[in-house]
This record gives C-alpha cells, sequence and structure tokens, in this order.
C-alpha cells in the first residue's frame, strides 16, 4: 500500500444539529442522512400521554440510527444552548419542532425551517389544519431561513401539493409530509455548497394564526354548510373532530360529506322544503344523518359519536327526539 493511500481521508461531512418532530421530523432527518450529512444531535420532544399520538417518533428514528437525541422540556435554556454549541455545527435545522428557537440558538450557525404551507400564506401554529379550514385548494411545504419573527426568513425552496374538495387535514397532512420530503431533497446539495437561493418571503401577503384547542372544533350550525364541512374536515379523525352539544350530550362528527346545497335527500330527491323547515343541527331523516345549516345546505353524516361512542341513525333519532 503506497503512502498516498495510506494518507487518504474522507471529505469531511457538513455537521448539523437537527430541531425535529413528528412525520416531517422523520423524513427530513432521513433526507438528511442520505444527503450525507452529519447529524451530531437531535433534539426532540417527549411524547405527551394525553395526546393521540398518530405519527411517527422521532426518538425511534434516533435510536435506530444512532444519533444522539435529549429531549429538552423549552428552547430556552443555557444547558441547551451549550450542548448545541458542543457540537460545533455548520447547520441548525428545525423540522416541525413545536418551540420557537431564541436569537441565541440562531446565532450559532445558519438556521433552516420546514413550515407546512406556501409561505407566506398560514404562517404560524397548525398550518395545514387552517388551509383545510379556510377552503383554500392549495398548499405545500416551504424551506426557509430561520428569523426570531417566525416564519418569515427568506424562502429557499417550496413545494405545492393540491387540497380537494373532500380532503381531511389528516389527508393533507400526509401530501404535505411528502412535499417537505422533496422540497429538502431538492434543495440540500446546493444549500449544504452555499448556492441555495434566497426568495424574499413577502409578509404583506397572508397572515399569522395560532394554535387550535379542542374546544375550536365547536359547530355554529347559523353558518354555511360549506363552513361547517370545512370545519369538519379541519379537525376530522385523528384529530378531536367537529362537535356539537345537545342536552348534556356532545355528538363529534367522525365522517361527512357535503350534501346537496339547499336541500335533504328523501327518496332520492331533493326536498327544499323539508330542508328549510327543519331547525339547525342534527336531524335523521330516512335513516340518513344530517347537519343542517344556517344557509339551507346540509352536510351528510356518515359516522358519529356521543360521548365518545359510535351511534346509528337511529339511536341518535331516539335521543334527540327524547
Amino acid at each position: 500500500m503506497t503512502d498516498a493511500m495510506n494518507s487518504y481521508e474522507p471529505e469531511p461531512r457538513p455537521r448539523a444539529v437537527v430541531f425535529a418532530y413528528h412525520n416531517v421530523g422523520v423524513r427530513c432527518l432521513k433526507v438528511l442522512l442520505a444527503g450525507g450529512v452529519d447529524v451530531a444531535l437531535v433534539v426532540t420532544h417527549e411524547d405527551s400521554a394525553t395526546e393521540n399520538i398518530w405519527f411517527e417518533s422521532v426518538v425511534s428514528l434516533c435510536q435506530t440510527e444512532g444519533i444522539p437525541y435529549i429531549t429538552p422540556p423549552d428552547a430556552k435554556s443555557a444547558e441547551l444552548l451549550a450542548q448545541v454549541k458542543a457540537a460545533d455545527p455548520e447547520f441548525i435545522f428545525s423540522f416541525y419542532y413545536r418551540h420557537m428557537l431564541p436569537a441565541s440558538l440562531l446565532e450559532v450557525a445558519p438556521a433552516f425551517n420546514m413550515h407546512g404551507s406556501l409561505l407566506p400564506e398560514f404562517r404560524g401554529r397548525a398550518p395545514v389544519n387552517w388551509a383545510v379550514l379556510h377552503g383554500a385548494t392549495e398548499t405545500g411545504a416551504t424551506l426557509h431561513e430561520m428569523t426570531v419573527k417566525p416564519d418569515a426568513g427568506a424562502i429557499v425552496s417550496q413545494m405545492v401539493v393540491p387540497i380537494l374538495p373532500d380532503d381531511t387535514a389528516f389527508e393533507v397532512f400526509g401530501k404535505v409530509t411528502v412535499a417537505a420530503e422533496q422540497a429538502l431533497w431538492r434543495v440540500l446539495p446546493s444549500l449544504l455548497d452555499g448556492t441555495a437561493p434566497r426568495i424574499n418571503n413577502d409578509l404583506s401577503k397572508g397572515g399569522y394564526f395560532s394554535g387550535r384547542k379542542p374546544e375550536d372544533g365547536r359547530i355554529d350550525w347559523h353558518l354555511p354548510a360549506q363552513q361547517v364541512y370545512n370545519l369538519h374536515r379541519a379537525v376530522a379523525p385523528p384529530y378531536p373532530g367537529a362537535f356539537t352539544d345537545v342536552n348534556g350530550v356532545r355528538y363529534v362528527i367522525e365522517r361527512a360529506r357535503l350534501g346537496d346545497r339547499h336541500g335533504v335527500l328523501q327518496n332520492g330527491k331533493t326536498d327544499n322544503v323539508a330542508a328549510r323547515s327543519l331547525p339547525l343541527g342534527l336531524t335523521v331523516v330516512d335513516n340518513c344523518v344530517f347537519g343542517v345549516c344556517g344557509d339551507g345546505g346540509i352536510i351528510t353524516i356518515l359516522a358519529i359519536t356521543a360521548d365518545g361512542v359510535a351511534i346509528s341513525a337511529q339511536q341518535l333519532q331516539t335521543r334527540l327526539a327524547a
């Protein structure tokens, strides 16, 4: 073996600290690993026993890949800052990590965040749910530079996905996860070599949205049917679901479709008079469950629970008549 061969050393890989959670965190971490990035440390969250965990685990991925990981309670501690600095990263990435990163962390290395919308639209929390709630016909994933102000940095890469008329937020989130993976994969080589584009993130457009709570799923039957249906789609399982309270019982809509705009189906035909004569809210007609809305439109409810237990149309009719 020659001295030249003995002295050969592989090219150093770019080092990164990654803040990650959820499916997007898992998929984007895998992109970094496939792209040759040395992930020196992952910062993630402990899963909550009170939360419906329907998504993939970043912790499990780190254990499988042998990546060091930590789960600090917040992102502002001096201990976390010291750990990130000790990892000596060239890049910081945030993939659906739930806490804002303070300026002290952003100063350690160039930082990039993956956001689940087409910035500058739907900045802030729960972007997929808000997009569905507002009746958007498309959304996507955006990789952008991180600044102290959330979702305000220059755009590095974007990928668009459609929101179909009957898509739930869960279904759209699946598309956005793939879009995030594609957006990162497409730009990663140029990001690592310093040639990635920077596109202005025009904050005069779009707006900021806050996080959502289960109570935000309460249905206002005075609203038009399309808005009620959009609420159902935005919070349908595995999210807590759109709900209405009747006589002390909480009814949660599990599955629904937007009905004929101005009528209830009876014997295969639309009866506008019947729809207009029915009170707002839940009703049962011909063994079918409907929600009657403020514009006279309806949503057809295909599955519903009462205080967490699935019930039939006949059972609901008996309860409503009591």
